[in-house]
């Protein structure tokens, strides 16, 4: 106690601000990195890292310690290419960060007419038992699939959706993907996950799903060619069997944090114009 207050007494605020500041950085990593399989990666490796410190500090092991040393700047090496795609998304979602502190009016709008127009079409789809896979975009860009489709740039509407997944169309293999209520492309190829499945009925539309919701943050909406069945896919799990409105519930759910600023509730409230307020 009396050597903690003795450090206490001789901070200086240049010490605060240098705390502070190693506190910040470890928390935006924390923060970008939430939601990720690097986050399971990050805390083996600081808890190694805390052994390996332990054992260093507490047995005089000549040979370990040696071993430690040499083994560290390889480990400094490692983390970026093990972590490569989560530090991918960290910048994708640090360099979106000034936009969300924008008023997200317009695209609130956009987003909940694409919201509708994929809750129409997916009632349609599901009765003529028509597959399907609509991908949205949220935090974490999806411009490498995005990519291996064809790029269209078009307002959503339930006809098009229906006629995107026309088994005598071109375009009807692959996925749709929509970004900020608009679809960018379609035809688009995903990746397909590897967890093990214990529904045989869940064919590759189910997989790739689950497999672009294993690699971001997207929500992917599945109509079974089979059953005519509608799904949702996030975080690599799967909500099956959903109803029309269900369907639109939780998409709303889903992109519920997309839609609000990241100032607290009661700012919000007090900078939303009346007419926001009504429609809230």
């Amino acid at each position: 106690m009396i050597d903690l207050l003795w450090v206490l007494q001789r901070l200086t605020w240049t010490d605060l601000l240098d705390i502070f500041l190693v506190a910040l950085v470890i928390f935006l990593i924390l923060y970008f990195l939430r939601g990720t399989r690097a986050v399971s990666l990050l805390r083996g490796i600081v808890l190694l890292t805390i052994v390996l410190a332990l054992l260093g500090g507490i047995f005089p092991l000549r040979a370990f310690g040696w071993l430690v040393e040499r083994a560290l700047p390889a480990l400094l090496v490692a983390v970026p290419v093990i972590f490569q795609p989560e530090l991918r998304r960290a910048l994708e979602r640090l360099g979106r960060a000034g936009g969300l502190l924008a008023r997200p009016t317009g695209r609130k709008a956009a987003i909940e007419r694409a919201i509708a127009a994929v809750t129409k079409a997916a009632r349609i789809l599901a009765k003529r038992k028509t597959g399907a896979l609509i991908v949205f975009e949220r935090e974490t860009g999806l411009q490498d699939y995005v990519e291996t489709g064809i790029l269209l740039h078009a307002d959503p509407s339930p006809e098009l959706l229906i006629a995107l997944f026309n088994p005598q169309t071109a375009l009807h293999d692959g996925a749709v993907i929509l970004r900020n209520g608009q679809i960018i492309a379609a035809s688009c190829i995903l990746p397909l996950s590897t967890a093990f499945l214990d529904d045989r009925r869940l064919g590759l539309r189910h997989r790739a799903a689950l497999g672009i919701t294993e690699e971001s943050d997207a929500v992917a909406v599945v109509i079974s060619e089979e059953r005519g069945a509608i799904s949702v896919a996030h975080n690599g799990r799967i909500i099956r069997d959903l109803d029309p409105e269900r369907l639109e519930r939780v998409l709303r759910a889903f992109h519920r944090p997309m839609l609000e600023p990241p100032w607290p509730a009661w700012l919000r409230r007090w900078l939303a114009r009346p007419e926001e307020e009504e429609l809230e």
